[in-house]
């Protein structure tokens, strides 16, 4: 009788227990909650702390109260001037509205999916207005801000909010690139075969006009040259017209040595007589 009575008191706390178990239930300050009834959600949302319900007929769903990250794919879209780019973009989102979240979209993963979509449509509305430079440099934060008010105002219905939406890196695809590489080494060929011969021409003009100093600095210098050398003759025969005009004989004798030193050179054999010329000099 006494194993009967711990038994059935052992019955009963086990069912109270279960029964407070799937009676109360908590939220924490990271999250918020509804509570499902035969499949259909309460309209009540719940808020962080001790909360009670049906047992058995009711279950919880939890929802996230924190700002979530979305990464998307890589994706490629156009831009105005018909260039084409890969972006890697990701979103920052948060759950607003529990009740209309769960009626529409259930679940965080059929979320992102629908984000993905809206965000790259409106990614690849907004490129398509811009040029490449405009995307890449000028226009990029001006683009990411509009695209995060279109997109957010598209998944209000859902009960999600777009805290921020941003591109996290920019590329080419791989034929734009092998093509854009292409072009890029074939205008630095141009550049470098434009620059040699603006080189060649300036290092000709520069040694033509060298030439041409040159020139004229040894056609000068050989006419100051010319005038020195028949100033300093001029100024020779003067002084020697002076001292032979003094000594009549010595310049007789010097014309005569002059003759002899023109007339005797290497190798020479010469007949003369006492009587010549040529010997008056040394007699």
């Amino acid at each position: 009788m006494k194993n009967t009575r711990s038994a059935i008191l052992v019955a009963l706390v086990f069912g109270v227990v279960l029964l407070l178990q799937q009676s109360l239930f908590i939220v924490q300050q990271t999250q918020q909650a509804l509570v499902i009834q035969l499949g259909h959600p309460l309209d009540k949302v719940y808020r962080p702390g001790l909360h009670i319900k049906l047992p058995f007929i009711q279950k919880v769903v939890y929802f996230d109260a924190r700002i979530l990250d979305y990464d998307a794919r890589p994706a490629e879209a156009l831009t105005s001037d018909l260039k084409s780019m890969v972006l890697d973009n990701y979103a920052r989102w948060k759950i607003v509205d529990p009740l209309r979240f769960y009626r529409t979209m259930r679940t965080e993963t059929n979320a992102q999916a629908r984000l993905d979509a809206v965000i790259y449509s409106q990614i690849r509305a907004h490129i398509g207005r811009h040029t490449l430079t405009e995307v890449v440099n000028d226009e990029r934060t001006a683009i990411m801000d509009s695209v995060t008010a279109k997109a957010s105002e598209q998944m209000k219905e859902f009960g999600i909010k777009l805290v921020d939406v941003r591109i996290k890196r920019t590329d080419l695809p791989a034929e734009n690139q092998r093509a854009i590489f292409d072009r890029m080494r074939a205008e630095r060929e141009r550049q470098a075969t434009q620059y040699r011969s603006e080189g060649v021409e300036e290092s000709t003009k520069i040694r033509s006009e060298a030439d041409k100093e040159r020139a004229l600095i040894l056609a000068e210098a050989n006419k100051k040259s010319q005038v020195l050398r028949g100033e300093g003759d001029a100024e020779a025969a003067r002084i020697y017209a002076e001292a032979f005009s003094r000594s009549p004989e010595f310049f007789s004798f010097q014309r005569g040595l002059e003759a002899l030193r023109k007339s005797l050179g290497e190798n020479t054999r010469m007949i003369l007589t006492p009587d010549s010329p040529l010997l008056q000099p040394i007699k």
